[in-house]
């Protein structure tokens, strides 16, 4: 997905502001599901909300204001219950890496309480083409 680089999303020094990353992730993430059939709307409406977990981001170069950036998604985990997620953001022009991030989101019954994904739609994200995915089986890894 590729992200233009407004004004708006830069500090004083006319650099991409670090929290803006996470929001990027937020929305590549939302295209990544929604591309393989996966309506983040429809799962809500149905009761399954995703929360953040755990963020990660990892700032190698800056980014500036009027440049176009490329973010790369894959899924490299996914339990029973989570959905890992892992971000590279290049600058479209140079190929330059700007950051890497991850996120793991945890499946909720939209109350807080974790639930399990439903299995329909697991098999669904599974043949949504994820040839780098892994499922942890462990126990220890459904929460």
């Amino acid at each position: 997905m590729d992200i233009r680089v407004y004004y708006e999303d830069t500090d004083c020094g006319g650099v991409v502001y670090y929290a803006n990353y996470l929001k990027y992730f937020e929305r590549v993430r939302t295209h990544y599901l929604e591309d393989r059939g996966l309506s983040v709307a429809g799962l809500m409406a149905e009761g399954t909300v995703f929360v953040v977990v755990h963020a990660e981001v990892h700032y190698r170069s800056p980014a500036r204001y009027g440049e176009t950036l490329v973010i790369e998604t894959v899924v490299p985990e996914m339990t029973a219950a989570s959905i890992t997620f892992a971000h590279v953001v290049k600058d479209k022009v140079s190929g330059r890496v700007v950051a890497e991030g991850s996120a793991r989101l945890a499946a909720t019954d939209g109350n807080g309480k974790v639930k399990r994904l439903d299995p329909a739609a697991v098999r669904c994200f599974l043949q949504g083409i994820n040839d780098g995915l892994r499922i942890a089986t462990s126990p220890a890894s459904v929460q």
